[in-house]
């Protein structure tokens, strides 16, 4: 008597499963990267807008925070209102490719 092997996925069929997946992930990506962010900091003193291929399209920067005596403290509000934007962006960015990519998405970037 024989063993009865589950068949599963020919590998041409999951080669097209891949493809598809990586042609998803790139039409995601493209969307992405056009999406615009906007973040805040210091309390809204400053705001950031980037895009997501992570550069920086405006900055604002409201007058009662620019004092000379305290750039530092205006440099700090800069620095964090920029790691936030991009943060937001990685963060969305993940999130919307794990989406595609499943429970594939932890094999270290076959996908």
């Amino acid at each position: 008597m024989k063993a009865m092997v589950p068949k599963g996925p020919s590998m041409n069929e999951m080669l097209k499963q891949a493809q598809k997946m990586q042609e998803e992930m790139q039409a995601k990506q493209a969307e992405l990267e056009e999406k615009e962010y906007e973040v805040s900091a210091g309390g809204g003193v400053v705001k950031v807008k980037i895009n997501g291929k992570r550069e920086i399209l405006s900055m604002d920067i409201a007058e009662e925070i620019v004092d000379p005596d305290d750039i530092e403290t205006l440099s700090d509000i800069i620095v964090a209102a920029v790691n936030e934007a991009i943060k937001r962006v990685n963060t969305t960015t993940d999130a919307e490719m794990a989406k595609i990519s499943g429970p594939l998405g932890g094999m270290g970037g076959l996908f």
